[in-house]
């Protein structure tokens, strides 16, 4: 299915190259400083008392003996922290999960806090709190907390998005539903149609390291705050709120970042951490412990999924609906509406309606897992959709590719797409050598496509050049993934200059305006465009300081290749200055040269992806084993491949995980039964394949570059992908993940009826 890119199709010098990562060294090395990496002097050590019930009345803390006990310098409860959210739903919701407000909502909610002169005395402090629970019925299962009779999770939630306004509060916080067409008349058209459930159970990020901060707030009402984080700009606009701190007087330092993948995009404990310090009046350093970072960070969602799909003889799909129920812990959220959004993102569909639910449930408040709720929404439709081709004896690729949507598409969400890769990566897939790799005993291929919608949002970024002609690039977006030296190579790429001449920073939030979260896979394009737009500023700087060493109007001066050259007959023969050179007389022609940029960057394109995989499963104990996997996506355009590609197999990999062994487990009594990693079952090297990648390139015309975000988009497939390969594996269609050795056997022993 080609596509018309012409329109953007350019010749690069340094983009598209593969340079070592800048930070490579220091990572190795264990120079790099991360999360609990820094101290103060005199800092405390503090630690946070969590909640050992899923659901409960707090009647009273009684902290006197651990404040009198030697060493502690502050105890804190929600006292501690008053409501200064004037109101703003969202923000109080943040303060509450910082610390109960009355009722614990699950199991590890924090409901007190110390700060002390060592660990060992504040492990003694906690355990001299004494807290009076009155144990609530609880409920953690995303279908029992909309049955009637279930206990309410927050009183205050009345369903949004139905008519009329519920009367009567509810665990569904909200209803969204997006489409076009008329489905029933869809269906009446088919000529087969598939209905199938499915669930996907709740999984972590996994990030190396855990959550850590350190605060330090003075008695003159300023603070700073050093801390590992996925967005420090947010972090101290939030936290500021919260403890009524002036924004301006709140420095936020972004750490080296042990992984995030959206769980380090909330503030956790950081709140917290300020309040110690401000009542202890000394440094605070707080780490969580594995433990802490299961039970009390965020997640993502468990659901629940229906869909059904309607197609024709020929292979046109007719009609489509999926209804999902998506379990956001204790506080609302937007996380079964991003799933209404995605589920049918792929595909060109006159009849398509999507159904999300928000539903609250006692678990930790569930934050973003790269591309948050299009796997789960995915590996619905995705399997229904291998179920209709089988149906109408098509070949699942041709299935999809006969109504795969392409630049014109009326999306199931509402916008009409542009140029898009959903119809080029399929036509990979069919023609990978992959599909054509003969499959052994006991093992089976499946595919899946998958689809993100990328964030620009708001970026600020300035570029300064030295007296010797190097550059400095200052951005505001925390690296994850390699960002540094991409944008390193956009910087040199407008510049016209090596490389190795630019140097990228992170700077604190005191050095640079606004910058949103390195989040919706915006770093490389939002802060890219921000550096192209800074470069290209710098270099009216440059043309200016040409025109002014040589003594010409600046309208004679362009610049090329890293250099300023004289133009028309009048000044042709003046010899070409390179920046070195201008830099150089930068204290005699004007001063310091720089650039600098602010942008809101929307449009930020769409992302598709489509992935191969073959597995091996064992039909006496269910053990599945990768065997080969492929991922083909669209980059728009790769800055650095070496990042694309790493981008594209690290989201195959934690896909792969999710698939078949993570999951959290809770207990009757509503506890996490695994919160560490020796119970919660991640990929090690030895599960896992070489990841095959292929990087399409159809560029996005809204940036410069055609840059589309990559970071997402390859969790998105891997659950159907997997799925849809042990399906074809064992005879039966498994559709609750993960489709671990147990599910597995359950369901073979299920389809013989024995």
């Amino acid at each position: 299915m080609p596509q018309d890119t012409s329109y953007t199709h350019q010749k690069f010098n340094v983009i598209g190259t593969r340079p070592k990562r800048p930070d490579g060294i220091d990572k190795v090395t264990g120079r790099a400083k991360f999360g609990a990496d820094t101290s103060a002097p005199g800092q405390l050590v503090g630690l946070i008392l969590r909640s050992p019930h899923a659901h409960a009345t707090i009647r009273k803390i009684d902290t006197s003996k651990a404040e009198r006990l030697k060493g502690v310098k502050a105890v804190l409860t929600s006292a501690d922290l008053p409501d200064l959210t004037d109101g703003d739903r969202a923000m109080l919701d943040i303060l509450e999960n910082c610390m109960a407000r009355g009722r614990a909502l699950y199991d590890g909610h924090a409901v007190a806090a110390v700060a002390a002169i060592d660990a060992q005395t504040a492990k003694k402090a906690l355990k001299l709190i004494k807290v009076d629970y009155k144990v609530l019925p609880h409920v953690t299962d995303v279908d029992e907390a909309i049955k009637p009779g279930a206990p309410i999770i927050q009183d205050w939630v009345f369903t949004a998005g139905v008519e009329p306004k519920p009367k009567r509060p509810s665990n569904i916080s909200q209803r969204t539903e997006f489409g076009h067409g008329d489905v029933e008349a869809g269906f009446a058209e088919a000529d087969v149609i598939v209905e199938r459930s499915y669930k996907t159970e709740q999984t972590h990020q996994g990030y190396i390291e855990p959550h850590a901060c350190l605060a330090s707030v003075r008695p003159d009402g300023s603070g700073e705050l050093w801390v590992t984080t996925q967005g420090h700009f947010t972090f101290r606009n939030i936290c500021s709120s919260l403890l009524g701190m002036d924004v301006a007087k709140l420095k936020v330092t972004a750490s080296e970042i042990g992984g995030g993948f959206g769980g380090k995009t909330h503030v956790w404990m950081e709140p917290v951490a300020l309040a110690l310090s401000r009542k202890a009046n000394r440094p605070v350093k707080l780490v969580m412990s594995r433990d802490e970072v299961f039970r009390a960070t965020g997640p993502t969602c468990s659901t629940s999924v229906d869909v059904k799909i309607g197609a024709k003889k020929d292979g046109t799909i007719t009609a489509a609906t999926a209804e999902l129920r998506y379990q956001n812990g204790a506080f609302p959220n937007i996380w079964g509406m991003l799933g209404a959004m995605t589920s049918f993102a792929c595909y060109d569909l006159k009849n398509v309606k999507s159904i999300g639910y928000d539903i609250l449930c006692n678990r930790p408040k569930v934050a973003a897992y790269r591309a948050p709720s299009a796997p789960m929404a995915a590996f619905g439709v995705e399997s229904t959709m291998d179920l209709v081709a089988a149906e109408i004896g098509m070949d699942p690729v041709d299935f999809r590719i006969k109504n795969a949507a392409k630049e014109g598409t009326l999306a199931s969400y509402g916008p009409t797409y542009g140029p898009i890769g959903i119809g080029p990566t399929l036509e990979a897939v069919k023609n990978h050598p992959h599909m054509r790799a003969r499959l052994g005993k006991n093992q089976g291929r499946g595919m899946a496509c998958g689809f993100w919608f990328n964030f620009g949002g708001q970026t600020c970024t300035d570029l300064n050049i030295g007296i010797d002609g190097t550059v400095t690039l200052t951005v505001g977006t925390v690296d994850v993934g390699g960002s540094r030296a991409s944008l390193s190579l956009i910087a040199a790429e407008e510049l016209g200059i090596p490389y190795d001449q630019v140097i990228t920073n992170i700077a604190d939030t005191a050095s640079l305006g606004f910058n949103d979260m390195t989040e919706g896979s915006r770093g490389t394009f939002s802060s890219g465009m921000a550096a192209i737009f800074a470069a290209r500023n710098a270099i009216e700087v440059l043309r200016k300081r040409a025109a002014q060493m040589w003594e010409i109007p600046v309208e004679a001066v362009v610049w090329e290749k890293g250099e300023a050259k004289a133009m028309g007959k009048k000044h042709g023969n003046l010899p070409q200055l390179s920046l070195k050179e201008i830099a150089a007389k930068a204290p005699n022609t004007g001063g310091p040269i720089a650039g600098h940029s602010e942008v809101v960057a929307d449009n930020a394109g769409v992302s598709f992806a489509s992935h191969i995989c073959d597995v091996e499963v064992d039909p006496e104990t269910g053990a599945t084993k990768v065997i080969r996997y492929t991922v083909i996506q669209d980059a728009g355009k790769a800055i650095h491949p070496d990042y694309v590609e790493g981008q594209f197999q690290g989201g195959a990999v934690q896909g792969i995980g999710w698939a078949l062994n993570e999951e959290y487990i809770y207990g009757e009594d509503g506890r996490l039964q695994n919160a560490g990693f020796l119970d919660y079952r991640m990929p090690v090297c030895s599960d896992i394949p070489f990841i095959d990648t292929q990087i399409l390139e159809i560029p996005n015309p809204n940036h410069p570059y055609g840059v589309r975000g990559v970071g997402e988009t390859s969790i998105v497939p891997p659950l159907a992908a997997i799925g849809n390969a042990v399906s074809n594996a064992v005879g039966v269609r498994l559709s609750h993940v993960p489709m671990s050795p147990p599910r597995i056997l359950k369901a073979l022993v299920e389809a013989s009826g024995s």
